[in-house]
């Protein structure tokens, strides 16, 4: 069973993207059905949908670096099988927007991309070390193959292990 997603859009330049949601909904059905994680029945998670400024605020607040960023995971604690909320993901428009059109992708293909990252995120994946981004690359490719979407990582340098989740 998929968990539920809960969207709060907090940025208005988001509604040029019609069907958030169900974008949402079909990132984390596919990232939760490839990756087999055993998640608590009837588990949620809350999508932030939001502009630079706010993104900017939590970086600077929760990871030291006052500088807008595409994504940010927010995991609760406990075992994945027992939570019933598994955290909360928040994406930053304005940002995504220009990695798309640097990366000539569209931009409800990396949205979703950033969905999937972030929801890896959420349940135990991170990229600090190579071997780390290796297997979370590797499954963010399985999931966007599925959805559709070529390879997110075509064409981009590999994550460096920066060490947040980011």
């Amino acid at each position: 069973m998929s968990p539920a997603v809960d969207i709060v859009v907090n940025a208005a330049a988001w509604e040029a993207l019609p069907g958030l949601e169900d974008l949402a909904a079909r990132a984390v059905e596919q990232s939760s059905l490839i990756a087999g994680a055993k998640l608590a029945k009837a588990c949620e998670l809350c999508i932030v949908f939001c502009d630079d400024a706010e993104i900017r605020g939590l970086n600077a607040q929760w990871r030291g670096q006052d500088k807008p960023t595409n994504v940010l995971s927010f995991p609760t604690p406990g075992a994945l099988a027992t939570k019933p909320l598994l955290g909360d993901i928040v994406i930053a428009f304005e940002t995504v927007a220009r990695e798309a059109r640097e990366q000539d992708k569209s931009l409800a293909d990396h949205a979703s991309h950033m969905i999937i990252h972030g929801f890896l995120h959420l349940i135990g994946y991170d990229h600090e070390t190579p071997a780390e981004a290796e297997a979370m690359e590797s499954l963010e490719r399985r999931v966007a193959e599925t959805l559709g979407i070529i390879d997110p990582y075509e064409g981009t340098r590999p994550i460096d292990g920066a060490g947040a989740r980011d």
